[in-house]
């Protein structure tokens, strides 16, 4: 079983910890730097950006979490969306750069502070991780507003990506965690796994 680390600074960490525990991973609660070790992948929850950031800056781990990244997945929802991101606009902040995506925060104004939605996913989505809609619980979320040539894109909503997978790492700018579907969390525990089978 696979060992996936939880950022546990913010955001509802612990519905994500269930949701991997169902997709048949042990979470671990990361809080410092040195609980990233031996860890086979990290999940970044929700939470407000900016916020974490100084979160990340006061533990020490911003750097560690690029570091991280560039070698093991990162599944990043919501603001973890965000910090994955490779360009951050309004406002433009700091990112850790490791997904080709523009990512605009609050973007849908407050209209879409919370809404939970009915998603039809893309084909290579259904045959990775099943058929059927998709709920995706959006709370204040960003809009992925451009993505590099080697992006798939997992989901749209208003024709924009909300879901999307590049290379070992995946983001969606809607909340899986609070979802009863686990396929997102699933496919993402998968890929870890074919990753680490690849690795050894």
């Amino acid at each position: 079983m696979r060992r996936v680390g939880v950022l546990a600074l913010q955001g509802d960490f612990e519905a994500h910890g269930k949701a991997l525990e169902q997709a048949g991973a042990r979470p671990v609660m990361v809080r410092r730097v040195t609980e990233l070790d031996g860890l086979d992948a990290l999940v970044i929850p929700g939470g407000e950006s900016t916020t974490m950031l100084r979160l990340l800056e006061d533990e020490g781990m911003f750097e560690a979490l690029r570091v991280f990244g560039r070698q093991r997945p990162i599944l990043g929802t919501c603001a973890g969306a965000i910090l994955l991101a490779g360009e951050v606009t309004n406002p433009p902040q700091p990112s850790l750069g490791l997904m080709d995506i523009v990512v605009e925060r609050n973007a849908y104004g407050r209209q879409l502070e919370s809404r939970v939605v009915r998603l039809e996913p893309e084909p290579e989505f259904a045959r990775a991780a099943g058929e059927g809609e998709l709920e995706a619980v959006f709370i204040r979320a960003p809009i992925i507003r451009r993505t590099g040539p080697n992006v798939r894109v997992y989901a749209r909503y208003l024709g924009d990506p909300v879901l999307v997978a590049e290379g070992r790492h995946m983001a969606a700018t809607f909340h899986p965690e609070l979802s009863a579907d686990r396929r997102v969390h699933r496919l993402f525990v998968e890929q870890v796994e074919r990753g680490a089978a690849t690795a050894g």
